[in-house]
């Protein structure tokens, strides 16, 4: 009987409850406040110590740049490939996954069968090129051939999108946190810097070490916590019954393709839109390219993608199921679903409402562990990576800085602290994009992915291609992102908030960017080609 309602809680734990879960608990009500109860903040609590005490122990073995942003140069590609994948899972993919199958359907999780495409472009395409040059910056890439101006275009680039990510999912997560403790909005700034310290404290002492490790142990973590809430579904339903068999209700039509591209999600679509998202990612993201220079030679590389891509694909589809089991659930106990959510509109909540609710003390606890786990693995990678992008590309190269290697791995760990603070104070505006935790992701998160890698195949695959072109060229895809992300706002009066459905569906944002990049690149590079001679500074 562990797994049962928290109105029966009185029963087994009186002394953790809090009275006004105790009131609703007897009255059959949902808990207006304070789902998460003590034992839930205390196994958060242990979780945080022990990420902080890793951060410490990794922190002793850590001198120089070098070790501090690509480790040994020589690390473990399995530990590699899953602490890429906890870097480009996050807390907003940890609670947009179940909310999209339980309240859209099944159809987006078939990007899925874009992966084996992506293993290998990336593997036997880019890794073998990326791998020659150990530098600890990607953009430092750009510079030879495309010159000074690309490499700082790259690199601001970067640093825009890995910010803005960064904060639209520390809001994401400290919204969710503050809805299963019963908090209002006013708290949201504050959980969002309490979770940032802890991130930026353990990242700056330890470096890269430190991150790859932590994600490890987080990744362990928020995995196990979805298991949990599927087994906690399994054995109050008693069985598998909340599997779909067939098409819901509340679920958006199943489309493989359409012209229409007002179509919010289609299978064609989400395998195209990943492709692109994820070969711009591992070939052109600081974050992705700082881990693959940690490994070994390219051999390692490909595994520790292999890895990254394997863990995918088994956490994507379980947190699928997660939301096929939370739709089962609450189908069966409809007068359990909390005041003014409901199975369409409202699924994003129901993750986080069955978390503080629905689920026994201390699994509760661990997976709210999960999901600071999500979070503090996207944030500890993007600090990271942030700094080692400031430093190299931009401080290093102006001459501003410390000479002395010890000064400036010091200086490296301070500017951490502030990159930290910057991502929480950006938080507060991200409650500003609309749509569903999948929409709000892929028109924030991919604004400027696919630009940024095109920069690298102007620099190492298209010779040709002028230091003007490249620029021009990664304007146009910004500003076909931009125009596919904000569609309903620029190309229609205001934004239909009932159907949150754009003239074109985010889905398109890759591959218009792509397109729009490459012929604006190829185009500019023949309207003002290629002068070498001031190339050769």
């Amino acid at each position: 009987m562990i797994f049962m309602r928290r109105k029966s809680r009185p029963l087994l734990f009186p002394a953790l409850l809090l009275p006004a879960t105790i009131h609703a608990a007897e009255t059959g009500g949902t808990p207006a406040a304070h789902g998460l109860l003590w034992v839930d903040w205390l196994v958060v609590a242990v979780y945080m110590a022990l990420t902080l005490y890793i951060g410490w122990r990794c922190s002793r073995d850590e001198k120089t740049t070098g070790s501090y942003f690509i480790g040994s140069g020589k690390m473990n590609p399995v530990l590699i490939g899953v602490s890429l994948f906890a870097t480009l899972l996050s807390t907003i993919s940890y609670m947009a996954m179940p909310g999209e199958s339980l309240g859209k359907g099944p159809v987006f999780f078939s990007n899925y069968l874009a992966y084996p495409l992506v293993f290998l472009v990336v593997s036997f395409g880019l890794l073998p090129i990326y791998m020659r040059h150990k530098v600890h910056s990607a953009y430092e890439l750009l510079e030879e051939r495309l010159g000074a101006s690309v490499r700082l275009l790259g690199a601001g680039l970067f640093l825009l999108l890995r910010l803005v990510w960064m904060s639209l999912m520390i809001h994401m997560t400290s919204n969710a946190i503050a809805i299963m403790a019963g908090l209002g909005e006013e708290w949201v700034p504050w959980i969002a810097a309490a979770s940032g310290l802890v991130a930026v404290t353990y990242t700056s002492m330890g470096g890269l070490r430190a991150v790859v490790i932590t994600d490890f142990m987080q990744t362990l973590l928020l995995y196990g916590g979805a298991l949990l809430v599927i087994a906690t579904v399994t054995v109050q339903l008693g069985g598998f019954s909340w599997f779909p068999t067939e098409w819901r209700d509340n679920w958006d039509r199943q489309v493989v393709f359409t012209w229409d591209w007002s179509e919010r999600v289609t299978m064609a679509g989400s395998i195209i839109s990943v492709f692109f998202w994820m070969v711009a990612t591992m070939g052109g993201d600081q974050v992705s390219v700082q881990r693959f220079m940690a490994t070994e030679d390219a051999g390692a590389a490909r595994r520790a993608l292999a890895v990254q891509l394997c863990c995918s694909v088994v956490v994507g589809l379980t947190l699928a199921c997660v939301g096929f089991a939370l739709l089962g659930y609450f189908e069966a106990f409809p007068e359990r679903l909390g005041a003014g959510l409901d199975l369409k509109g409202k699924a994003d909540k129901i993750f986080p409402h069955f978390i503080a609710f629905h689920l026994p003390p201390v699994v509760s606890g661990l997976v709210v562990s999960g999901l600071f786990a999500a979070a503090m693995s996207s944030l500890d990678s993007g600090v990271n990576s942030v700094t080692a992008v400031v430093t190299r590309d931009f401080l290093d190269r102006a001459g501003i800085g410390p000479k002395d290697d010890a000064a400036h791995f010091r200086m490296a760990r301070w500017m951490a602290f502030g990159i930290g603070a910057v991502v929480v104070a950006g938080s507060s505006l991200m409650k500003h994009v609309h749509g569903n935790f999948m929409a709000v992701t892929n028109k924030v998160v991919n604004f400027f992915t696919v630009p940024i890698f095109c920069l690298f195949l102007f620099a190492l695959v298209l010779r040709f291609v002028s230091p003007a072109g490249a620029w021009i060229g990664a304007l146009c895809g910004v500003a076909a992102a931009g125009m596919v992300a904000f569609s309903g706002w620029i190309f229609v009066p205001g934004f239909d908030a009932a159907t949150m459905k754009d003239p074109v569906s985010f889905q398109w944002m890759q591959p218009a960017s792509f397109i729009a990049a490459m012929a604006g690149g190829i185009l500019g590079s023949l309207v003002f080609p290629r002068k070498e001679a001031s190339l050769k500074k």
